[in-house]
């Protein structure tokens, strides 16, 4: 019987933070430990019987990636503090997620984040971002850094379309987002690759498998 792997979710509790924590809990490979800032969110995970740690991007998080085998990179400023939280934050739990000797390290990124010039309006956000998976790809931790295009809060369809660039803009929900983040956790699925996803019509399982 193989070991549980404990997978460290930080962006726990944003709308795409929390599906993944419920895909982990349904899963017989993983253990979600939900990486929350403050004191009622930690109760509330608590609640639910999953492993919670309380840490701040923009403090040490050492001890956050203690017992994690690997990390999910869901967290997002929604703009307010792009530099400290999408950009030095992520670069922060790279840093630990690399001393701690994590297995793998999967970031939700963002269309766009390869050429930030595209959007006059998210052009700071996505230089944030892009100078975070830059900054992880040269870690030296084995990585999957996912872009997806818009994101909505549809129910999910299990079906996405994938390539390491689309060429073109569209829609995913945040539960097909969830789904894929969580299904490239394999140390051998996507390694050390980065790829675009958007609404489609191949079963996640196998998209980011082909």
């Amino acid at each position: 019987m193989k070991k549980e792997r404990n997978v460290l979710v930080a962006g726990a509790n944003g709308t795409t933070g929390r599906i993944i924590i419920d895909l982990l809990k349904e899963s017989t490979n993983y253990n979600p430990i939900a990486m929350v800032r403050k004191q009622e969110q930690k109760d509330l995970f608590e609640k639910e019987n999953v492993a919670t740690i309380m840490a701040d991007l923009e403090e040490d998080l050492s001890h956050a990636v203690k017992n994690a085998d690997k990390v999910i990179f869901a967290a997002g400023s929604k703009g307010k503090n792009v530099i400290g939280v999408d950009q030095e934050g992520a670069k922060k739990l790279t840093d630990a997620a690399k001393n701690a000797g994590a297995g793998k390290f999967v970031m939700l990124s963002s269309m766009g984040a390869d050429n930030p010039s595209v959007s006059e309006e998210l052009k700071d956000y996505l230089q944030a971002k892009q100078n975070a998976d830059d900054y992880l790809k040269a870690s030296g931790l084995n990585y999957s850094i996912v872009r997806p295009g818009s994101l909505t809060d549809e129910a999910g369809t299990g079906k996405i379309q994938l390539e390491p660039k689309l060429g073109k803009q569209g829609n995913i929900s945040r539960a097909d987002v969830a789904k894929t983040l969580v299904e490239v956790l394999d140390d051998e699925v996507k390694k050390n690759q980065v790829f675009e996803i958007l609404t489609g019509e191949t079963a996640i399982a196998t998209a980011v498998r082909s």
